[in-house]
């Protein structure tokens, strides 16, 4: 009998690439072989990754019984020798020791050759053919479909372990998260934080809806967080939007997705946020700021759970988790025509009001010294402590950026530190002028004007190390009257040089 070994070959890549599944893909290549050669079966023995132990793994033409006596038998004898040796082997059906009953069994052959995977053998693929096949053929050919099947085994092994890693690195990430986020790693011992703690564990673990109100800066995005990674969706995508980052044209298409050429400029199908976060939670920032027509719109996706992206017709249904946030005064908003009505009794199921940092003043050295460990690490710097005068200073500060005012000073004075303490001088020009920029009441011009200045001839001295005359010139001033000032201030340059 002669073959077209091309088109064997054909047809056995084919059936290699016919799917994802690598396992169906393989049976299809038994097929093959069994189709072409009109084998009696074909079967693919591999080598278990546990205990090294050798078990049929796919086949073609075998009975049940068949199929459970080879895998008894797999382990030993001529499969054993095959997969040891790395040599394919020829015998006789009815003179190996393998007890199978296969029709015929007397004028059949058993025909094995070693898979081989990285030049070290992971199996044996055999065939029980009859007497009328060209052997020499058949075996060349049993050889290459082996070969074939060792670099799929490959491909698939290498994408299994690729995805595996990915897996383990995604879950290592959201626990990481999910320990960063944790109730107890946040900072702040106040009774007002730990009433906001208390609402977070509330509220965490239900889909309750939640309004975040506060200020400016203090820490909404963050309780966001601590709410999403406690709760049952954490391990599905949190993802986040700015109400007020983004032009009144383009919010919806960021929100709702679009199709191609839905407007000018869609140039390709993008899906919006409300898909992106699907069985996860949708954080919307600002959302005071959202305009009144996709107020509305957003309306009907809280109400109907559904939504049509810009352009489309298809209605998509969606399960989220909606967290908002504003430091807008939503109700003078609503008495304006600027805020409807209605969203806000949507999204005000469970408020959660954040503190101003001025309201919460005993946490203040505790954030400054959880900022000053995270910036000294991060700007490769050894800081010991804060001194006195200049916890004082902050203790001292009415923080009207609140929070995120504070972080900005103590990376600020990590930056500028010269030494192993953060002095007052470290401190920005704002907070230095503490006691005189409305904490106390005998605030004048030409007080303000001098400390300002002293402030910002001791930034310059610090960044020109002491140099009077380089601190001159960036000053845009001569080094006589920077002299002058600089002793009329009591400022010692020497203290900026190195």
């Amino acid at each position: 009998m002669s073959y077209d070994a091309l088109e064997i070959v054909s047809s056995i890549n084919a059936s290699l690439a016919a799917s994802k599944d690598g396992r169906a893909n393989v049976q299809g290549v038994l097929d093959t072989l069994r189709d072409h050669f009109r084998f009696s079966s074909c079967f693919l023995i591999l080598e278990k990754r546990d205990d090294g132990r050798l078990s049929i793994s796919a086949a073609s033409g075998l009975t049940i019984s068949e199929f459970r006596k080879i895998d008894t038998q797999a382990d030993h004898g001529v499969f054993r020798k095959v997969f040891e040796t790395a040599d394919p082997m020829v015998v006789a059906l009815d003179k190996s020791d393998l007890q199978l009953d296969f029709e015929l069994a007397s004028r059949s052959k058993l025909i094995a050759s070693p898979v081989i995977l990285a030049d070290k053998p992971i199996g044996v693929i055999a065939a029980v053919t009859s007497k009328g096949n060209n052997l020499s053929a058949v075996h060349r050919l049993l050889g290459l479909a082996a070969s074939m099947i060792g670099q799929s085994l490959r491909i698939e092994r290498a994408v299994h372990n690729e995805r595996q890693k990915l897996i383990d690195e995604n879950s290592h990430l959201l626990q990481e998260l999910k320990e960063k986020h944790d109730f107890s790693h946040m900072v702040g011992t106040s009774n007002p934080m730990k009433h906001v703690y208390d609402q977070v564990s509330q509220v965490a673990r239900s889909n309750a809806t939640v309004l975040l109100r506060g200020e400016s800066g203090t820490g909404k995005e963050m309780i966001a967080n601590a709410i999403h990674y406690n709760s049952l969706r954490s391990k599905r995508p949190l993802i986040k939007l700015n109400c007020a980052a983004l032009p009144d044209t383009l919010i919806e298409a960021e929100l709702f997705g679009h199709e191609k050429g839905a407007f000018t400029g869609a140039d390709r199908f993008k899906k919006g946020r409300f898909e992106m976060a699907e069985g996860g939670t949708l954080f919307l920032d600002e959302i005071g700021d959202l305009p009144l027509q996709t107020q509305i719109k957003l309306l009907r996706v809280l109400q109907e759970r559904e939504f049509e992206r810009l352009g489309g017709t298809e209605t998509i249904k969606t399960n989220i988790r909606l967290i908002t946030a504003t430091n807008k005064n939503l109700e003078e908003a609503i008495a304006k025509g600027e805020f409807r009505e209605d969203l806000y009794y949507r999204l005000n199921v469970f408020t959660i009001f954040l503190p101003p940092l001025r309201e919460r003043k005993s946490d203040i050295l505790l954030l400054a010294e959880h900022f000053l460990e995270k910036y000294e690490q991060e700007h490769d710097k050894r800081i010991r402590r804060i001194s006195t005068p200049a916890i004082d200073m902050l203790m001292a500060y009415h923080f009207p950026g609140n929070v995120r005012e504070l972080e900005n000073a103590i990376e600020r004075a990590v930056l500028v530190c010269d030494s192993n303490v953060i002095h007052s001088h470290h401190l920005p020009p704002t907070l230095q002028t503490a006691e005189v920029s409305g904490t106390v009441t005998n605030l004048t011009l030409r007080s303000a004007v001098e400390a300002f200045e002293r402030g910002l001839i001791q930034d310059t001295l610090k960044s020109t190390r002491g140099n009077i005359a380089k601190a001159a010139r960036q000053l845009d001033s001569t080094e006589r009257i920077l002299g002058y000032k600089i002793r009329n201030y009591g400022i010692d340059p020497r203290r900026f040089r190195e």
